[in-house]
């Protein structure tokens, strides 16, 4: 962010001390100091900053993030992915953090509306409602009219907030190099690169223009996906610091029993939000990152709403197809061809056996299969992945750890509208069909068409290319080999470095000799 300096050491380890002091008065130390994998400078570190501190018998993680701030607030839920980084029980409580907030007073926000577009709201909206309904770590969002009539929601960043991300993080980036160069399982869970895409989510973020695009890239992607809807955009009304979007009618997802009282199947909403998000990542490869409760409605007619496109993962095809051919092996079985793929993908190194990990991959899937359908659980069976990845050497890979997260989330609202739900059963079709038609016989020829035809098609430039590195020879004769000639200054410096390793040598021997004569004088020795 513009503005801002460098921080000088001493000011990261004062914010690390300080937010360390916040994590100890909520007992959120006592894991980095009882792991034996916590380098030693971090336990001392850890020891420094709860030192007279009273800890609570039990860890409150999201409750430490919360009183830090609003960078740690977004940081922790980016944590509650990481259950093989800060344990099960950190994870697990981090998933309970509510990014929620006191609203900024609508003085502030008036005057920060009116200079990013540079005119009073009167002239853009014919209603404003000055009470939020709803204010985060990042913007708050206020109900409004405009001038054209249309119902709308707009969201805008609390003052000063893209600031104090920038301080904050990094902090976090200098943290994140210091830790890693320990060296071991500090390394091999890769903070840095954390910190990286946390940085990526959060800048996206902090750019509402980013988010507006976000929302209509989503919104493309989806048409045609009956009862799913996107709101759209008024770019009109929308900038850097301000969004405004449809006004979305409709009840939260999590209150299902308003949804069965207006006469919804909440099966069905269960397996149309699963098929909804396995078309967003392997379909699409374009997915809403942060489908929690808050985040989803369903209107009158049944349709699901998604509003928030702020924190959006996206997938390659090449990882799409490992991702489909991972989650229909599991559910069919197929852990030696699971365990093929993390080697073709180089999830896991080439020195490790490749049916030594389908073995423990089958420790992961077996306990899962032939169990009641209400036990059977993508979470279980993710957390249970994370665990072996130590054992194989397996480095993070931060956009499956985005798509964990996200299907965990739609796992748990799944099976709170329906709590028969088979994940897998709902799954398996989809996945076998997209499978069937990007991995089948027909596509893979296709695919070779495009990519051969592509492949003649670059033939042209390629010449000309080779051309201008290596041009054609010109009517002048080619000139001789020319004699290599020493420089004079070059010649100085080369006796210059003589004269020098003369001395050395020189100052060598008459120390030995000078040893040697102590040594028969018996003065040494």
């Amino acid at each position: 962010m513009e503005g801002l300096g460098v921080a000088r050491p001493s000011t990261h380890i004062w914010r690390l001390l300080k937010w360390g002091r916040t994590l100890a008065r909520h007992g959120a130390l006592r894991g980095i100091e009882s792991d034996p994998n916590t380098p030693a400078p971090i336990k001392r570190l850890a020891r420094i900053a709860r030192f007279g501190t009273r800890q609570p018998d039990t860890p409150d993680y999201a409750g430490a993030f919360r009183d830090i701030g609003p960078a740690a607030i977004k940081l922790g839920q980016t944590l509650a992915t990481r259950p093989d980084l800060v344990g099960e029980e950190a994870a697990r409580n981090l998933l309970m953090l509510q990014d929620n907030l006191p609203p900024v007073d609508f003085a502030e926000i008036r005057a920060s509306i009116e200079a990013s577009f540079e005119q009073p709201i009167e002239a853009l909206w014919a209603e404003f409602d000055p009470v939020p309904i709803g204010a985060a770590s990042i913007a708050q969002v206020h109900r409004a009219v405009t001038t054209g009539g249309r119902q709308v929601a707009v969201k805008v960043l609390r003052p000063g907030v893209r600031e104090q991300f920038a301080r904050d993080i990094s902090t976090y980036e200098w943290a994140a190099a210091h830790l890693e160069s320990f060296g071991g399982e500090a390394a091999r869970l890769r903070p840095r690169l954390i910190i990286a895409n946390f940085k990526r989510w959060t800048n996206r973020e902090l750019d509402l223009r980013r988010e507006a695009a976000s929302a209509s890239e989503l919104a493309q992607h989806m048409v045609g996906t009956a009862g799913y809807e996107i709101p759209g955009i008024d770019w009109d009304r929308t900038n850097g610091r301000v969004m405004t979007v449809d006004w979305i009618d409709g009840i939260k997802i999590s209150n299902t029993e308003a949804i069965r009282a207006a006469g919804h199947d909440t099966a069905e909403l269960a397996s149309r939000l699963v098929l909804a998000f396995l078309k967003q990542a392997i379909a699409a490869g374009f997915f809403h990152a942060d489908m929690h409760q808050g985040n989803l409605f369903v209107k009158a007619d049944g349709t699901i709403a998604a509003i928030d496109f702020g924190i959006m993962g996206r997938i390659d095809r090449r990882a799409r197809m490992w991702l489909a051919e991972i989650l229909y092996g599991l559910t069919t079985g197929n852990y030696k061809r699971v365990a093929e793929i993390h080697f073709e993908a180089q999830y896991v190194p080439s020195y490790h056996d490749v049916d030594e990990f389908a073995t423990a991959l089958r420790a992961v899937g077996e306990p899962m299969r032939g169990r009641p359908v209400s036990e059977l659980s993508v979470g279980q069976m993710l957390d249970g992945l994370f665990a072996i990845t130590r054992d194989f050497d397996m480095q993070t890979q931060p956009h499956l750890l985005l798509l964990q997260k996200t299907m965990v989330m739609v796992e748990g609202i799944a099976t709170q509208l329906d709590p028969a739900i088979n994940m897998w059963d709902v799954s398996a079709p989809y996945v076998r069909s997209w499978i069937r038609d990007e991995l089948g016989p027909e596509a893979a020829l296709a695919d070779r068409i495009r990519e051969d035809t592509g492949t003649l098609l670059r033939i042209p430039e390629l010449v000309r290319r080779i051309e201008e590195r290596f041009p054609p020879k010109g009517g002048a004769p080619e000139a001789p080999p020319l004699p290599k000639v020493e420089l004079m200054w070059e010649r100085r410096r080369r006796k210059a470095r003589g004269r020098g390793m003369l001395g050395y040598a020189f100052a060598a021997v008459a120390g030995g000799l000078a040893a040697w004569a102590a040594t028969m004088q018996g003065w040494i020795g």
